[in-house]
């Protein structure tokens, strides 16, 4: 079957929409791709779409020009919206908000089934609420090793290990070759939340005929192996105990695992643990009702902080970017409710330093520092404050040699991060590596190719 070409008619404007023929297999990145955040990918085969994740980023400009920046941005859905009867279902791959945070203000968009584990579904659901779509979007909750027609498309979720509950990468089957997207990763020997990484099932695609690999970049310029949540724990327990004042940790609220590692922190050095801010008392909630919150972990009010005293509090909050509404930015203007700092309190980021937040977080730091509140990051410590979720170049290439795939697809990372991977993938002898952007069609079946941007992509705003 031929190729076709569709045009419709918008807002004065002519677009082009592809639809991919049976012997087509395509990869369609739409956000994610030559950036960190806001991921959204397309699978196309036999004139239907996958889509695997549905992400946000903050506090980003719209365009290279924008000089102001929105709070709550994504990747513009417009190419797959206008189409969306081909568009089978929505696969994610785990609850970090650069996977699943646009969903709910998108999915009147798209009005398909979305395809998830336990814990991202229980996460999925309170945003939904949030929006007013409270039990209209219908979610199809799967297990480790579970298999699902989705249209065209069979897909087989495989458990890896990540800082969140429940991280999944997945095989794409299709009657024109089959794809594994790992989605994000890392190979944790010693993890605080679930089971420690297993190479068996990676192993055994190497006898699957796996067409192409979409893999995580984002560390790809860094060398060895990526340290263990328990690595953290353990630094945060040394610093954290030698402190006699107040500490406060700013980190990501979905990172579940540094919330049981401070959890345990807090028991091992007398300290009281509470969460300021909603998204982390709803990501912890999440946690409880799935079964991955510990029982021995206690967690106060956020309310009552102030009646401990100062070498008894350890509060954990959002803000760890220098976004300027979230809780350690009030903190540090000595403006919230639940909490107040003095002169030689700690404040802790356990977070990295996203590219593109560097002068946000100085500014946050320097705002701390102007009211002698000590601040520490994790380049001013040996001790591992924090530890990142995803490979380094050594896991990367011992999931490339177990996987042995054909074709070598960097996702999820800068440019710079995406040649690194690519350069992994040459030295661990994938025959081919596709290195593009948002916006670049991929060609896996019949032929192997890059097309670039063949569709027009963007961010838009869901929150000035």
């Amino acid at each position: 079957m031929d190729k076709i070409y569709l045009l419709f008619i918008h807002k004065e404007c002519v677009i082009s929409s592809l639809i991919p023929s049976r012997e087509d297999l395509w990869f369609l990145p739409l956000g994610g791709t030559g950036e960190i955040g806001m991921n959204m990918n397309l699978y196309g085969h036999d004139g239907q779409w996958l889509m695997v994740d549905c992400g946000v980023s903050f506090n980003e400009p719209l365009s290279p020009d924008d000089l102001g920046t929105s709070e709550i941005v994504c990747a513009d859905p417009r190419f797959i919206s206008e189409q969306k009867e081909r568009l089978v279902g929505i696969v994610i791959t785990h609850a970090h908000e650069d996977h699943v945070g646009a969903l709910p203000f998108l999915w009147r968009r798209f009005k398909c089934p979305v395809y998830t584990t336990a814990f991202t579904a229980e996460v999925l659901r309170r945003k939904l609420v949030q929006v007013g779509l409270t039990d209209q979007v219908p979610i199809i909750e799967v297990a480790e090793n579970e298999s699902k027609k989705i249209g065209v498309f069979n897909v087989k979720w495989l458990g890896l290990t990540h800082s969140i509950p429940e991280p999944f990468g997945m095989t794409i089957a299709t009657s024109a070759g089959k794809v594994f997207h790992t989605g994000d990763w890392k190979i944790d020997k010693k993890p605080l939340l679930g089971d420690a990484f297993s190479p068996t099932a990676f192993k055994a695609l190497a006898k699957d005929n796996i067409l192409a690999m979409v893999c995580d970049s984002t560390n790809a310029l860094k060398e060895g192996f990526s340290p263990s949540e328990s690595d953290c724990y353990d630094g945060l327990l040394k610093t954290i105990a030698a402190e006699k004042n107040r500490v406060v940790v700013g980190c990501f609220s979905s990172n579940v695992a540094r919330l049981v590692a401070l959890g345990r922190v807090a028991k091992e050095t007398g300290r009281y643990l509470a969460l300021i801010g909603r998204s982390l008392t709803n990501m912890v909630s999440a946690a409880r009702v799935t079964g991955h919150w510990p029982d021995d972990l206690p967690i106060i009010e956020a309310a009552h902080l102030g009646y401990l005293p100062k070498e008894e509090v350890l509060a954990v909050v959002t803000g760890s970017q220098g976004e300027p509404r979230a809780t350690l930015s009030r903190l540090a203007a000595n403006n919230c409710f639940d909490l107040s700092l003095d002169a030689d309190d700690l404040v802790i980021f356990s977070a990295m330093r996203i590219p593109g937040n560097e002068q946000a977080i100085d500014r946050l730091v320097a705002q701390f520092k102007g009211r002698k509140i000590r601040t520490l990051q994790a380049h001013e410590t040996n001790l591992m404050i924090h530890v990142s979720g995803h490979p380094c170049r050594e896991e990367l290439k011992q999931l490339y040699a177990w996987v042995q795939p054909q074709i070598a697809i960097p996702v999820h990372g800068e440019p710079k991060h995406l040649d690194a991977n690519a350069d992994v993938a040459r030295l661990s002898h994938v025959p081919q590596q596709l290195v593009g952007r948002n916006g670049d069609l991929y060609q896996l079946a019949p032929s192997v190719s890059v097309r670039r941007q063949q569709v027009k992509v963007g961010r838009i705003a869901l929150l000035r």
